[in-house]
């Protein structure tokens, strides 16, 4: 019989989804996360950032449905397309441009 427990870590029939891709990204030769590597003040300013780029974002997609709605023309509709695209990808830069700069901070 076994000594080892089914909540042993060295159990290797019990691993959780999360080991067995942390194991499978060290096979790869991608360094595992660091647990502590955020404190808790950054952790929450990277919260801020998202939810304030997420209101953006749904406002953006608020006004762009609107918008769609009251087009008049193909080619009215295809540049309120383009403009959505644009504005829709210069907030999620700005999300993650705040984003690296708090985990280059920390």
């Amino acid at each position: 019989m076994s000594d080892t427990t089914p909540n042993d870590p060295e159990n290797s029939s019990m691993k959780s989804a999360y080991e067995l891709a942390l194991e499978k990204m060290e096979g790869r030769g991608i360094e595992r996360p660091r647990q502590d590597s955020l404190s808790e003040e950054t952790r929450n300013a990277m919260a801020e950032v998202r939810s304030k780029a997420e209101a953006r974002l749904a406002e953006l997609e608020i006004m762009h449905r609107q918008s769609r709605g009251k087009a008049q023309s193909s080619t009215e509709l295809e540049e309120l397309e383009r403009d959505y695209r644009a504005e829709r990808q210069r907030i999620e830069e700005g999300r993650e441009r705040k984003l690296e700069e708090l985990r280059q901070g920390s």
